[in-house]
């Protein structure tokens, strides 16, 4: 935590992965596509390695159709032409087996990111009331699984089919290369330059559609009323501006579309016309005639098919992709303006918590707990805080809970100041004591609301934190509850599901569990973590909560550490040993107490 940056910025992916979710742009979509990959890099050594067997074939296709007339039909040897026809064919075969298993690589990378967007989408959907949600869930998400998929075929495809035949040119003659390579790299590079400006025109044609359709919609139910108010000039004047937009908005996508079409021939036709051009020089300079055919083989058959799908999949696909998940990806939605408006220009929310170079110590002379922590964990984030016991851990929430001020650096809820009657209303804390008092149980649970809790919104909270069971042993959410004759485990569940009520999307269990069973600790953690619009902050005494995390904070003095259960037992010293030393407490046993704050 020393020096402005902890090991959080060295051991993890910490600032990076997290602060861009309040980014806007290109920039930021690139940066979550990035997140997303390394988090699966073993699903694309997978692909890369069935994707081999592919870029085999490609290069035997070419290169065995070569030998077969240099070694084998044109010096009059049939056996040994057939012989190459075979192994090419038997490549063919081969490099079938190695698609057929890449599909199946291919779903366990997409429908991760199809479940996080489904998440996405009902929580706005629950927490805004948001009736485009539908739309989101039945159609977008669904658009955006199909377009992924088709995108990284293509794309990989494109490319190991590129360097098999790129690999089998130059097998055959480096001269090959020099007449196919150049004109192939040109077309790539103008296809790759039209990407951006493709998508942001076609996002702007979306955007002017649904403005249209939206003017519409609301003028033709009423048509009758427009003649009978003589509205009928002003009416039109509004729609027609709509209308020229569209059609702006669509030549300006169709002059882009025709710069994929010059790319395709550039990459992959002009390289036929130039080996055709050529021949005559690369015969007279030692080119054979196999190494022209294969050569000939290898734009057509491989690389020309290759670009072709490329160009069209991600020219399109890919347009379309970036436009669903920019819709898709942020938090909350804006009404759609009269005019098109690119979506990156909407603000992004602000990070569930944000911690900014933060300090404190308990005194002028003492050593620092916190030295300019650096921490940010974006909204739906699932963040376990573990370390030796006494070493800051529940003064770290109880500085987010403002019940301690830092002397240096800042501290944000969602946007607001801590302390702050804003960030209050966004935050929640359960301290590992439960405090419960005299009174109805329906009483105490709705502790947190302005209100009384409907009773079905209190039977599902109470089955989802694992309540129900003391529920119904005390005779109902009308029962009496007397605090001392509840065990801690008990108080704590009370707790727990008074928090899980509550309106505050930021939940913070300071060891709020550690009197429940392994079992009961779950259950209660599965229902914050999936509550919607919720983020949780959980300081974990079990190696299962740590498990459970989508990212572990390590705290040890100056020392800190950031990523996920599997990165920190890799590169992680002090979490290995607190793995190590975490065993399951026996029934009864709870970890010890926090300081004193």
């Amino acid at each position: 935590m020393r020096g402005g940056k902890s090991r959080a910025d060295r051991e993890g992916p910490q600032r990076a992965e997290e602060t861009a979710e309040g980014d806007r742009g290109d920039t930021p979509m690139l940066r979550r596509g990035l997140r997303y990959v390394r988090a699966r890099w073993w699903v694309f050594v997978r692909l890369a390695v069935w994707s081999v067997l592919e870029a085999g074939q490609t290069f035997l296709v070419g290169y065995a159709l070569a030998r077969a007339l240099d070694a084998g039909f044109l010096t009059g040897d049939a056996g040994v032409g057939l012989r190459w026809l075979g192994l090419a064919a038997g490549a063919v075969v081969i490099g079938a087996y190695g698609t057929g298993r890449v599909y199946g690589v291919v779903a366990a990378l997409v429908e991760p990111l199809r479940d996080r967007l489904v998440e996405r989408v009902v929580a706005r959907g629950v927490r805004e009331a948001d009736g485009g949600s539908l739309s989101g869930l039945t159609q977008q998400v669904e658009i955006a699984r199909d377009t992924l998929a088709g995108l990284v075929m293509v794309s990989r495809s494109f490319v190991f089919t590129a360097a098999g035949a790129l690999v089998g040119l130059f097998s055959l003659d480096p001269r090959l290369l020099l007449v196919v390579g150049p004109p192939l790299l040109a077309g790539v590079c103008l296809f790759a330059v039209t990407l951006r400006p493709l998508a942001r025109r076609q996002e702007a044609f979306l955007v002017a559609d649904e403005s249209l359709a939206q003017d519409l919609g609301a003028v033709c139910p009423g048509l009758r009323d427009v003649t009978a108010a003589g509205a009928e000039q002003l009416v039109a004047a509004g729609l027609g501006d709509r209308i020229d937009a569209e059609r702006d908005a669509a030549r300006s996508l169709a002059r882009w579309a025709v710069a994929r079409v010059a790319s395709l021939a550039i990459g992959g036709q002009l390289p036929v016309v130039l080996l055709l051009a050529t021949a005559p020089w690369l015969l007279g300079h030692g080119v054979t005639q196999g190494a022209l055919v294969g050569a000939l083989a290898y734009v057509t058959q491989s690389l020309l098919p290759a670009l072709q799908n490329l160009v069209h999949g991600l020219g399109t696909s890919g347009s379309r992709l970036t436009v669903v998940l920019r819709r898709l990806l942020p938090a909350t939605t804006s009404t759609p303006a009269p005019a098109p408006t690119p979506v990156e220009n909407i603000p992004a929310p602000a990070p569930a918590l944000a911690l900014t170079s933060v300090t404190f110590a308990y005194g002028p002379a003492s050593a620092p707990v916190l030295d300019r922590l650096d921490l940010t964990v974006p909204e739906g984030g699932h963040l376990a805080v573990v370390g030796p016991s006494g070493i800051g851990k529940s003064t770290l929430t109880a500085l987010v809970a403002g019940l301690l001020r830092p002397q240096e650096g800042a501290i944000r809820v969602r946007g607001h100041a801590v302390p702050g009657t804003g960030a209050a209303a966004q935050r929640v804390l359960i301290p590992q004591e439960a405090y419960v008092f005299g009174g109805t149980l329906a009483e105490n649970l709705a502790f947190f609301r302005d209100g009384p809790v409907p009773e079905p919104e209190l039977l599902a909270a109470a089955e989802a934190v694992g309540l129900t069971s003391l529920l119904e042993a005390l005779g109902g959410p009308t029962a009496p509850v007397e605090p001392t004759a509840l065990s801690a485990g008990e108080r704590q569940l009370i707790a727990l599901t008074r928090a899980y009520l509550s309106y505050a999307p930021l939940a913070l269990l300071d060891e709020a569990t550690c009197h429940l069973d392994p079992e009961a600790e779950a259950r209660a953690e599965r229902a914050f973590a999936e509550r919607a619009g919720g983020t949780l902050v959980v300081v974990a005494h079990r190696i299962s909560s740590a498990r459970r995390a989508d990212r572990v904070l390590v705290m040890d003095g100056p020392r800190t550490a950031y990523g996920t259960h599997a990165e920190l037992a890799r590169s992680c010293g002090v979490y290995r040993d607190l793995v190590g030393s975490w065993t399951p407490a026996p029934d009864g046993v709870s970890s010890q107490p926090p300081f004193p704050l």
